[in-house]
């Protein structure tokens, strides 16, 4: 009888639905906020995460930060010290609200093809050759491929020295997703 009056945990009853309530998302008007966003807070330390945006917070960039929640204001404050503000914070309270993963791979027998939001990377596995980069459609990926294509994984140059558009930002999270594979 007294097992009825027992509260329920409810972290517990989040994690079996999916939910993370230590996490939230920061939400903001364009991608070179994202990246402005992204570089000081993984300078300061911060453990970060660039995602795609759920569908339900949409606001046409196709980027959001997830963050540790519980540092929501000492975050926002670096950001403010950086004149980088976000449009809104959503704590993800919802499954609909995860942010969802900006990669997906697939494995073609002799090749691999790393996708990071609308740019792909491709390998051949047994050399490291990078074989294609396709996707896009900013006026930096032809160059990008002109200077990648044909190269070893490790010795091509980052796409991010070369690349000044959101493809070339997209590429170098397959680059690096590539290389962490």
């Amino acid at each position: 009888m007294l097992g009825f009056f027992k509260k329920k945990n409810p972290k517990h009853n989040e994690k079996e639905r999916g939910v993370s309530a230590d996490l939230g998302i920061l939400v903001f008007e364009n991608t070179s906020e994202v990246i402005q966003a992204e570089n000081v807070l993984k300078k300061a330390g911060w453990s970060i995460r660039v995602m795609g945006p759920p569908p339900e917070i949409q606001t046409g960039c196709d980027l959001v930060i997830e963050f540790p929640l519980i540092e929501e204001l000492n975050i926002l404050r670096e950001l403010d010290n950086a004149d980088v503000s976000p449009l809104q914070v959503v704590p993800v309270t919802a499954p609909l609200l995860l942010p969802v993963s900006l990669f997906q791979t697939k494995d073609f027998g002799d090749f691999l093809m790393v996708r990071a939001a609308n740019m792909k990377l491709t390998i051949d596995k047994k050399t490291g050759i990078i074989v294609n980069i396709s996707g896009g459609g900013c006026p930096d990926v032809p160059y990008l491929a002109q200077e990648m294509v044909g190269k070893n994984l490790h010795e091509a140059p980052a796409p991010k020295d070369i690349g000044h558009t959101l493809c070339g930002y997209a590429l170098q999270l397959a680059y690096e997703e590539m290389i962490r594979q």
